[in-house]
């Protein structure tokens, strides 16, 4: 289909430059027609912007239509941009992981671009029909969302950046705890690595007084030495792990 339809008296010329897609953000201005293409909200996974195109003839009569009586289109395609931009903004209040600030940024890149080239256009129209106060009231609206976006999008960078800041201090922190932790262990390895080395050589299997005791008990004797072992190893890990 067109992008132009059929019915709009337009002069040839706007169909000849308009290609099969709506291209970039402009306006086209000839015989006293003013014919403008914007685009759509984008998102974050669209390629091809979806063009939607306003024309206005020269007695000042807007086509298409805005939703409200007495208001332009282009109104209407300002104010899907604002609840997106308004969703964007209570997403930001809400969001602590570093993912939810990406995921916002995601979206947020593409809506700049796009609201930034949307104002470019509209005051371009301004300067193509001064007379038209109506074109003046959505160019600064237009402004008002474009420096909404460049702000939110800024604040959105920022707080991902102190979330990115935290995390590494808090690796920071674990990674000095583990060292002081490996430090310690390496030194009680050291100070009993002869005494194990000699008992694991020579054996030293020497009278200890259990025995007769683990003869007649057996195997509490055994169980005994070994909760006792486990509790000196809880100790010692206290100890190593400490701050």
């Amino acid at each position: 289909m067109p992008l132009i339809p059929q019915s709009w008296q337009v002069p040839e010329v706007f169909r000849r430059r308009l290609g099969e897609d709506a291209g970039r953000q402009r306006v086209m201005a000839a015989e006293g027609h003013l014919l403008v293409i914007l685009h759509a909200p984008p998102r974050p996974d669209q390629d091809e912007r979806v063009g939607r195109i306003f024309w206005r003839a020269p007695d000042g009569v807007w086509t298409p239509k805005g939703i409200t009586h007495g208001d332009l289109a282009i109104g209407d395609l300002l104010g899907e941009y604002e609840k997106v931009v308004d969703r964007l903004d209570s997403a930001e209040d809400v969001a602590t992981a570093a993912s939810d600030h990406f995921a916002i940024l995601t979206e947020l890149t593409p809506l700049v671009r796009s609201t930034h080239n949307l104002h470019s256009a509209l005051q371009e129209a301004r300067q193509s029909a001064p007379d038209d106060r109506r074109l003046l009231v959505l160019r600064d609206r237009a402004y008002n969302l474009s420096r909404r976006c460049e702000l939110l999008q800024a604040d959105a960078k920022q707080a991902l950046d102190f979330v990115i800041a935290r995390r590494a201090e808090e690796q920071s922190a674990s990674s000095q705890r583990m060292e002081i932790a490996s430090h310690r262990l390496n030194l009680l390895a050291a100070f009993f690595f002869p005494l194990a080395t000699v008992a694991a050589v020579l054996g030293m299997n020497l009278k200890h007084g259990l025995e007769p005791y683990d003869t007649t008990s057996s195997p509490w004797p055994l169980l005994a030495v070994l909760g006792a072992g486990l509790v000196l190893g809880g100790i010692l890990t206290l100890f190593v792990t400490k701050r």
